[in-house]
């Protein structure tokens, strides 16, 4: 409080100190000169007029007077010194009062903002004496339904005009409802989750919390949500960690989070399980494009082997469907030379956080084209509908042209190649269909134009 009054003592003594410095120099000086030309002026022989006019006090005294008068005509605002200025306050937090137990009020800013006009002198010490509390008072309101209420304010300085903008709201107050809701989790900042990591499961310490609000904002929730952070720096390792303070978020269906409502309690508590899994799975090389005429694919090795594998991390259930990671080199219009290098960049499959390895040398070395054919006749039926059967009543077996170089051709036989028909929109009835083969060998492909005729009938 003394640094106060120290303040406030100091600004004072500048303002009267500014303001004696004016009157000295517009009022008492001027003032002095003319009383002394007017006596200068007067008879010489006037002896009593002269004798009072050289008496200091006298000029101190006349200059005093006229002092005062010219101060309680400022202060007063029938002379003014200085013109009126106007200077913005923004963002100035309004104080809502009212039953937050039985009612909801919509339409309510957080921060209005104040113009304060009046003499700088005025507005620089009402900037330094006032808080600018700016209230708006609902407790006489005791029923729901739309009011027109003025904002209050504390007024610190008197010769100050404060203006609100704005100056009243009309604002809806509606009855607060409560409502049970159950509570699903929603993972957040996953990116910042060590890549060898992975959320085995996460508990919550309750499933259902109740939610409070006008029943026009309940009537939106879809869905209360604990928004469980996975970025702290504490999850460096496979465990078992503890959660506190888990935020609740209400949602409509849009995925717009609904304010104005309360949710109790206001954050849970629960438990985080990290797993790092990992599976082991070949990298896979297929290849796009076509080759120069008489040319094939003699060999493909990856980082010079042969055969190439790498750790993958993930979730659990999603790393299950995956049995490679599929890489694609581009072979068209080659052939001609002997050897193509590539620097190949790995994508992440879906559902991988991490792989042992980013990039690989794939190499590809070509030779001259042969092929053979091969009879198959164990065709798979293939994407039929629920509900139906299908039978092949032409002849099954198919020939199947083998293309590549010779040392690659020679290992195919037909159990290696695997025939099929699309049945997919296929109704019932018969249909002739073209048989396709499964190729995951980029060393050879396959040539295949047979069709076969299919009976479709339901179960």
């Amino acid at each position: 409080m003394s640094k106060f009054f120290k303040k406030l003592g100091k600004m004072l003594y500048v303002i009267f100190e500014s303001l004696y410095g004016v009157i000295d120099k517009i009022i008492i000086m001027p003032i002095s000169r003319l009383v002394y030309n007017v006596s200068k002026s007067l008879n010489s022989n006037n002896v009593n007029f002269n004798k009072l006019l050289n008496r200091p006090h006298f000029l101190i005294v006349i200059s005093l007077i006229f002092s005062v008068i010219c101060f309680l005509l400022i202060d007063n605002k029938v002379i003014s010194l200085v013109e009126n200025e106007a200077e913005i306050l923004k963002n100035i937090p309004v104080n809502l009062v009212y039953n937050d137990e039985a009612f909801v009020v919509e339409n309510v800013p957080e921060t209005i903002d104040i113009t304060i006009a009046g003499r700088k002198a005025d507005i620089y010490l009402a900037k330094q004496l006032g808080e600018f509390a700016v209230e708006l008072d609902l407790s006489k309101y005791t029923e729901a339904g739309t009011y027109k209420v003025y904002f209050t304010y504390s007024k610190s300085i008197d010769s100050v005009d404060y203006i609100l903008d704005p100056s009243y709201l009309t604002v809806t107050i509606k009855d607060k409802v409560s409502e049970v809701h159950t509570v699903a989790y929603d993972l957040v900042s996953t990116d910042d989750l060590d890549e060898k990591l992975s959320v085995g499961s996460v508990s919550l310490d309750t499933s259902e919390v109740i939610v409070k609000g006008s029943q026009d904002n309940l009537d939106k929730i879809s869905s209360i949500k604990a928004l469980v952070s996975v970025s702290s720096e504490d999850y460096q390792e496979a465990g078992t960690y503890e959660l506190t303070n888990i935020p609740l978020v209400a949602y409509d269906k849009k995925g717009n989070i609904i304010d104005n409502i309360d949710i109790v309690p206001q954050t849970l508590t629960g438990t985080l399980v990290l797993k790092s899994y990992k599976v082991n799975v070949p990298l896979s090389v297929s290849t796009t494009g076509t080759l120069v005429n008489g040319k094939a694919i003699a060999s493909i090795t990856i980082n010079n082997a042969s055969s190439y594998a790498l750790d993958i991390y993930g979730d659990e259930e999603e790393l299950k469907n995956i049995t490679s990671v599929p890489v694609t080199i581009n072979v068209d219009g080659l052939g001609a030379e002997s050897v193509k290098n590539y620097k190949v960049t790995i994508s992440k499959p879906t559902g991988v956080r991490y792989m042992s390895a980013k990039n690989v040398t794939i190499t590809a070395t070509f030779g001259d084209e042969e092929q053979k054919t091969v009879e198959v006749n164990n065709i798979e039926r293939r994407f039929l509908a629920d509900g139906y059967s299908a039978n092949i009543i032409s002849s099954s077996n198919t020939q199947v042209v083998v293309k590549g170089v010779q040392s690659n051709i020679d290992k195919i036989e037909a159990n290696n190649i695997i025939p099929y028909v699309d049945l997919s929109g296929l109704g019932e009835g018969t249909h002739e269909v073209a048989v396709k083969i499964d190729n995951t060998n980029p060393l050879v492909n396959y040539v295949i134009s047979n069709t076969v005729t299919v009976r479709i009938t339901k179960d």
